[in-house]
C-alpha cells in the first residue's frame, strides 16, 4: 500500500485528535479576536493549504460574518508593502511551517501590530515564531508528497474557530460526527478503484464545485495534476458557465462535487447543460437526481452539513487522485520534480 492510500485511511483518526486538542487553543484565539474587536482577516498561504484558506474564507464570511482576504504573498516579499492591518487577525496556514513567503507575511503583519496565527502540522516550525497563537493540525509524519491527511486536519481546525467565532454549538457537535461521517465515505474506495480503468489515457478534464466546495474543487484538481500529470482545470459551477464551458464537447471529462444544500441547485442545472453538450460526468454526490446524469457514479454514503461536506467529499477527489496514478502507473508518493516542502519568495 502507497503511503498516499495510507495516509488517506488515516485521516478520519487525525481529524478526530486535531479537534479535540485543539479546543482550548481555538478558544483562546476566539477570545482574543473579541477583546480585540477583530473586523477583517487576512489568510497567507500556498499550495494544498492555500485552498484550506479559500474554505475559511467561506466559513469566516458565512458563520461569523467576518470579511476575510486571501494574501498575495509577494506584496510583501517582492514588493515591500506596508499594510494598515489595524482590528486584524493574519492568519498563516502551511503544512511544514516552513514557507519562506507566508513566515514573512506574518512577521510583516506583526510589525504592523496586527494579531497574528498559524495553522501548522509542525508546532517548532518557523512559522510558530512569528504567530502569537499557533493551531497544530496533530497529523503526524506526512509521508506521501500529496498532501492529504494535513489538509484535512487543517481544514477542520478552521471551522472549529469560525464556528467557536460565531458561537455555533450546532455545528462545533456536526464537527465531532464528521471523523465518523468520513470513516464511512473511505468505504468508497472499491468503486472508486473499479472507475479509474476508464480514465487511464485522460490527459484534461474540469472539476467543478460550488460555494463552500469550491476547496474541493481547488484541491481534487491539485491532487489529480501532482500525482497523474495530467491537465485538471478547476472552476466555481458559476464561473465555468461564464465562458469555460466551451471546452466540453463529446466526451470531454468533467468531476462535479455537489452535496445537497444551498449550492445543489446549481450544480444540477450545471449537469444538464454539460449533459447537453455530451460531456462525460463523473459526479460525487448523494442525491439521485444528479447521480443519474452521471456516466460514472460515486455515491457518498452519509448525510453531512454543507458546511462540513468539503471534509467528507475531498475523500473520494483523493482516492480516485491516488488510484488512477497507479493505473498510470506513476508512483503517488513521489510525484516527479516534487519535494515535500516547496520554497518560495
Amino acid at each position: 500500500m502507497s503511503h498516499m492510500l495510507r495516509e488517506i485511511q488515516e485521516q478520519p483518526d487525525w481529524v478526530e485528535r486535531a479537534i479535540n486538542a485543539e479546543r482550548g487553543n481555538v478558544a483562546r484565539l476566539a477570545a482574543t479576536m473579541r477583546e480585540q474587536d477583530v473586523r477583517f482577516v487576512v489568510i497567507a498561504a500556498r499550495g494544498t493549504s492555500d485552498n484550506a484558506a479559500t474554505y475559511a474564507k467561506y466559513l469566516l464570511e458565512i458563520v461569523a460574518g467576518i470579511p476575510v482576504a486571501l494574501a498575495a504573498p509577494s506584496v510583501y516579499t517582492l514588493y515591500d508593502a506596508r499594510l494598515r492591518l489595524g482590528n486584524t487577525l493574519v492568519l498563516g496556514i502551511s503544512q511544514s511551517g516552513q514557507g519562506t513567503d507566508v513566515v514573512q507575511v506574518l512577521s510583516s503583519a506583526r510589525s504592523a501590530g496586527a494579531l497574528t496565527a498559524c495553522v501548522t502540522n509542525d508546532p517548532e516550525s518557523p512559522i510558530t515564531q512569528v504567530s502569537d497563537f499557533v493551531l497544530a493540525c496533530h497529523a503526524g509524519e506526512e509521508k506521501s508528497v500529496a498532501a492529504t491527511k494535513t489538509y484535512t486536519t487543517s481544514l477542520a481546525v478552521v471551522a472549529m474557530l469560525a464556528f467557536s467565532l460565531a458561537d455555533r454549538r450546532d455545528l462545533l457537535n456536526a464537527l465531532e460526527e464528521t471523523p465518523e461521517q468520513m470513516r464511512e465515505t473511505l468505504a468508497m474506495r472499491e468503486t472508486v478503484e473499479e472507475a479509474v480503468a476508464r480514465y487511464r489515457y485522460m490527459e484534461e478534464c474540469a472539476v467543478l464545485a460550488r460555494g463552500v466546495n469550491q476547496p474541493t474543487a481547488l484541491e481534487a484538481a491539485l491532487k489529480l495534476t501532482e500525482t497523474c500529470y495530467l491537465v485538471a482545470k478547476p472552476y466555481s459551477g458559476a464561473d465555468f458557465l461564464h465562458g469555460p464551458i466551451a471546452m466540453v464537447d463529446s466526451g470531454f471529462p468533467c468531476f462535479l462535487f455537489a452535496p445537497e444544500g444551498r449550492a445543489y441547485a446549481s450544480m444540477l442545472e450545471l449537469a444538464l447543460k454539460i449533459r447537453e453538450r455530451d460531456g462525460e460526468m463523473i459526479v460525487i454526490a448523494r442525491a439521485p437526481e444528479i447521480l443519474e446524469l452521471a456516466a460514472v457514479r460515486l455515491p457518498v454514503p452519509v448525510e453531512v452539513d454543507e458546511l462540513l461536506s468539503p471534509l467528507v467529499y475531498i475523500l473520494p477527489g483523493q482516492l480516485f487522485a491516488c488510484c488512477l496514478a497507479k493505473v498510470r502507473g506513476s508512483d503517488p508518493d513521489n510525484p516527479r520534480g516534487l519535494t515535500k516542502v516547496t520554497l518560495t519568495r
